[in-house]
């Protein structure tokens, strides 16, 4: 028994006729007689009573009845399977870092959502090490992330660059100045995030290049919070950019003298390369919207 045959029997018990159907479906004759015979075999009951006039059997009145939802599932399966081969439809499992998740990603959702109504999206917030792990263990499709260890499991492609600046309490000693140094930084409570955070790595890399005595700071966890902290007069902090439109109230933004930067892109399986599917659909518009930003 297949959807073809389904269709073809509640054809036959909508018209009455045998003939009418193959005409509607373009059979032979034959073909529906052929079709009705193998599906009475197949259920080992009899529903059709043939003469002059074709009626349903009891059991062939069940069946119809019984029958219409499968037809109607199956072809709605067919369509969402028809979809889903053109990308039109799926779910995607996406990973993505602070502060792209808070500051980048919601519009860009929003917008891609919009063109594609059947495509569901479920988001994971996390750090690009976990994000990398989830990823090799199959949990996530695709991530938006700094660059990480790379290795032959893993594909990165970069988007663009995120500028970082100094955040400073407005009565802080250093707000003077136009412009900030890494070996400045010395000597004044460093607010920064945790250590498996790629952001604090980096500006670890970039405090030691620049010697001196040492640090005096204060792990906070979350990046989207250190601005918070900054504002209640507990330190400086590095953060990017992006997370100070405006800046809290109290703060003031200045520049590095050397420029801090980390490159954040697309990160998947080098199995999964080049993404398929929905997921490539999605690739294309966080490229489009990302690249060079």
């Amino acid at each position: 028994m297949d959807l073809k045959t389904l269709k073809t029997f509640q054809l036959i018990a909508d018209y009455g006729s045998f003939i009418r159907v193959a005409e509607e479906l373009n059979y032979a004759p034959s073909t529906v007689t052929m079709q009705m015979q193998k599906l009475e075999s197949d259920m080992g009951v009899q529903l059709i009573e043939r003469g002059k006039k074709i009626r349903l059997t009891e059991a062939g009145r069940l069946f119809y009845e019984q029958s219409l939802p499968i037809v109607k599932k199956m072809e709605q399966l067919q369509t969402h399977l028809a979809d889903y081969q053109l990308g039109e439809a799926g779910s995607i499992r996406l990973g993505v870092t602070e502060p792209t998740a808070s500051y980048r990603l919601p519009s860009l959702l929003q917008r891609f959502l919009s063109q594609n109504p059947k495509v569901r999206i479920s988001v994971e917030i996390a750090n690009t090490p976990v994000l990398s792990d989830r990823l090799l263990q199959g949990d996530l499709d695709l991530a938006l992330c700094t660059a990480p260890d790379l290795g032959d499991a893993l594909y990165f492609e970069p988007l663009f660059q995120e500028k970082f600046v100094v955040l400073l309490p407005e009565s802080h000693q250093l707000a003077q100045k136009t412009s900030i140094a890494a070996d400045e930084i010395r000597g004044h409570r460093l607010l920064i995030t945790s250590a498996t955070c790629p952001y604090r790595r980096k500006l670890e890399m970039m405090l030691q290049e620049s010697g001196g005595i040492p640090l005096d700071t204060m792990e906070i966890g979350s990046m989207t919070a250190l601005k918070h902290y900054v504002q209640s007069g507990l330190g400086i902090a590095l953060v990017p950019e992006i997370v100070l439109n405006p800046p809290p109230t109290g703060t003031v933004v200045r520049a590095m003298s050397s420029p801090v930067h980390m490159t954040f892109g697309i990160l998947c399986k080098m199995s999964d390369y080049p993404l398929k599917a929905a997921s490539s659909k999605l690739y294309r518009c966080l490229t489009q919207e990302l690249q060079g930003k």
